[in-house]
């Protein structure tokens, strides 16, 4: 797991050597186990990682690679949970598996399940994208593996689908009614 020193020793990323030296120091002696009232090892096991790593310019070099390549992950994860349209496609992505599968049991109630090939080319999803859906759906226990290890909808399943068909139909019977 990728730790921030800089904001673990709460300096710029641009800091010279003498800042991280003086700021070393202060959360050092904050931190030492040996102060009784604010020593904390775990906490100064960190600070002295990082003063190691920083004060070197070789390894403080090597860490500002790993350190660019965490902002940048962390500046896409805000992107796109910013993004409305994310959060709906996956909405959609769910009720269409959901969809699938209910099609499914009531073809044939014996035989309910989809494996993981047939979900993914019947969705459109691709398998490192429907992981995520169907860890949620069985997670919510509206889908579940069966015994040959392919997906099935479950009864609380089938109950969502058909409440979000309800509320959809409701919807349009509204819209139908303004116009």
């Amino acid at each position: 797991m990728f730790i921030d020193y800089y904001e673990l020793l709460e300096i710029s990323p641009n800091a010279n050597s003498e800042t991280i030296e003086r700021i070393f120091r202060y959360f050092a002696m904050r931190y030492h186990p040996d102060n009784r009232d604010t020593g904390n090892e775990s906490r100064f096991s960190e600070i002295v990682e990082a003063h190691n790593t920083l004060k070197d310019p070789v390894k403080r070099a090597q860490y500002d690679v790993q350190y660019r390549d965490h902002l940048s992950l962390r500046r896409e994860l805000s992107e796109e949970a910013s993004n409305a349209k994310g959060l709906e496609r996956d909405v959609v992505i769910q009720a269409k598996l959901l969809s699938l599968l209910y099609v499914k049991r009531r073809q044939d109630v014996n035989n309910p399940g989809i494996g993981d090939e047939e979900l993914e080319r019947l969705s459109g999803c691709p398998r490192e994208h429907l992981e995520f859906h169907l860890w949620y759906l069985k997670a919510k226990g509206w889908i579940a593996r069966i015994e040959n290890g392919m997906f099935a909808i479950t009864v609380d399943g089938i109950d969502r689908a058909n409440s979000e068909h309800r509320r959809d139909v409701a919807v349009t019977r509204l819209l139908d009614h303004t116009n």
